[in-house]
């Protein structure tokens, strides 16, 4: 409807202009609004306003041309008024909301999808936690927001591959070499004095039993730092094959998993090095290999190589982002957690003195998760190992539960995750007020079943019956949901998706909790039926992308 009214705008300025109403054709960005009180329609455009300097008129003489000449078009509206210094407020007729209806019913499933990503290549990398122990629910928050976006960019015309960089290099996986190791050596009598800079974890224990199961004590005849090594690599990818489960069991695959380890086997972090060098991007200073980053925005040059030799983490990223668009993708979306927010001007630094545009590398930042349990703080630290994981939150509220939660609010804010209410059948559970209408609708069409309708489909007099406030608002919230996706695509922010739900939720109960829809009246009862199963078909789409299941029964 909003591109709709635009279009016969655009229509009316030219028409305007060729009478001599208007001085020129050239005129902003038609910018529909949808007004906060029903007094002023359902659509307001502030164009005549914005017009003014271009026209060189007052703002209601615009606005009085423009509506002269969408004449063509006014058995769409009831009305069309001029308000205040010069808004035009469109007051749609019920009927015009109508063809909603069909166009949900005829698109089904791809209701809402668009071409708006023209088959552009884009990689979403997100969760990438370093395989050093169990993943925690803000690793979940971020799982669910770069997956769901993943799944809205590709709703929406892009060609989108999702990845998880696997960190199996440098000093932290040492360290959980030592770890595993130090506690390997416990178990054959040695007295250890735990480092607190080791992690903690009962999992620490568990991986220890296993190598101890299968290498017996082979390990204590090895040099300490071969140990740690080999300690490091068994809990590595045993840790790694539980994320990867973990992360299944949430409802997520990826397309590629990549190992950090490999750019430094295959010598792609020494290559890029020396490309700096070529590039000039570098400079040595106390010993050190600097990057200019300082040159493009960064607030200080960024260390690559230290005066020991050893590369940085910053110089394995420098390798991997260089792969990334060598595979071709045109633009490169990175989730993660907010503590890292340190860390993205030098990768914008980075980006742009290989001479990208601005607009091909994107950080979506996740904010913490607080999670609770009968108003008690839950503690969550991978070192101190006192957290409660991923898994076991899946297994206590359901995975539905824990993907909706995550996305009611925008990821740049914190989250505080009830635990209790997650599980709750009631309206307060969010994920179960949204699945509840869905359930009820299915429960209403096989009441139908029962009293014979076995069709519903679109008939002009059953229809035309739907002329209810309630029903009206229900097809324009509706209307609303492909604009909904376009825009949560764009700005990369996909709670717009549970917002929307929960707001198609609340019109739903506000019309059935006043209307019945089988009715003693066949041609009402049509038409009704067809109104809200358009409601189940969109609620099913919403919910899909979500990763969150669109229940028959409840």
């Amino acid at each position: 409807m909003k591109r709709n009214i635009q279009h016969l705008i655009y229509r009316a300025v030219r028409v305007a202009v060729e009478k001599g109403k208007l001085n020129s054709p050239d005129i902003p960005e038609v910018e529909i609004e949808e007004p906060k009180f029903d007094n002023q329609g359902d659509f307001s455009t502030n164009i005549a306003m914005v017009s003014a300097s271009v026209q060189k008129m007052a703002p209601r003489k615009i606005a009085e041309s423009i509506i002269k000449y969408l004449d063509d078009s006014r058995n769409n509206f009831e009305k069309i008024e001029i308000a205040g210094p010069g808004f035009i407020n469109f007051f749609v007729r019920p009927s015009a909301w109508h063809p909603v209806l069909k166009q949900i019913h005829e698109q089904n499933t791809h209701y809402g999808a668009s071409s708006i990503g023209n088959g552009e290549k884009i990689q979403v990398e997100f969760v990438s936690a370093n395989p050093t122990g169990p993943l925690h629910v803000g690793h979940g928050r971020g799982a669910a927001v770069g997956d769901v976006l993943a799944n809205i960019l590709s709703f929406c015309g892009y060609d989108v591959q999702r990845e998880y960089y696997i960190n199996d290099s440098g000093r932290q996986i040492k360290t959980l070499g030592q770890s595993v190791f130090l506690r390997y050596t416990e178990m054959f009598g040695s007295e250890i004095q735990f480092p607190e800079n080791c992690y903690q974890g009962g999992y620490i224990l568990d991986i220890a039993k296993d190598i101890r199961e299968k290498r017996h004590n082979d390990l204590l005849h090895f040099k300490e730092d071969d140990a740690i090594f080999e300690c490091a690599r068994f809990a590595a990818k045993q840790i790694l094959e539980e994320i990867s489960q973990d992360l299944k069991l949430f409802g997520i695959t990826y397309d590629n998993w990549f190992s950090e380890q490999t750019l430094y086997d295959t010598g792609r972090v020494n290559a890029a090095i020396e490309e700096l060098k070529n590039k000039r991007l570098v400079y040595k200073k106390d010993g050190a290999l600097w990057f200019k980053t300082a040159d493009y925005g960064d607030e200080k040059d960024r260390v690559v190589v230290r005066s020991n030799g050893d590369t940085t983490y910053f110089a394995s990223d420098i390798a991997y982002h260089q792969d990334k668009f060598q595979r071709n993708f045109q633009r490169v979306i990175d989730v993660w957690g907010a503590d890292h927010h340190g860390y993205i001007p030098r990768m914008k630094a980075l980006m742009e003195a290989y001479g990208r545009q601005k607009n091909q590398f994107d950080v979506i930042l996740v904010q913490l998760v607080n999670l609770s349990r009968d108003g008690e703080p839950v503690a969550m630290s991978t070192r101190a190992g006192k957290f409660v994981t991923l898994k076991d939150v899946i297994n206590e509220v359901g995975r539905d539960a824990a993907r909706f939660i995550f996305l009611t609010r925008h990821h740049e804010s914190p989250l505080d995750f009830d635990l209790e209410l997650a599980k709750k059948q009631t309206n307060d559970n969010p994920v179960y007020y949204v699945q509840y209408v869905h359930a009820r609708i299915s429960s209403i069409i096989r009441n139908g079943l029962e009293r014979g309708i076995s069709r519903i489909e679109w008939n002009d007099e059953a229809v035309s019956r739907l002329i209810e406030p309630e029903e009206i608002q229900l097809i324009k919230t509706m209307a609303r949901y492909p604009e909904v996706l376009k825009n949560s695509a764009e700005l990369m922010e996909p709670h717009h998706i549970t917002f929307y739900l929960i707001n198609l939720a609340s019109a739903f109960h506000a019309y059935y909790n006043k209307h019945r829809v089988l009715s003693d009246e066949p041609i009402l009862t049509d038409g009704r039926l067809y109104l809200v199963t358009a409601v189940k078909k969109v609620i099913h789409n919403g919910l899909s992308l979500l990763g969150v299941s669109s229940p028959e029964k409840m």
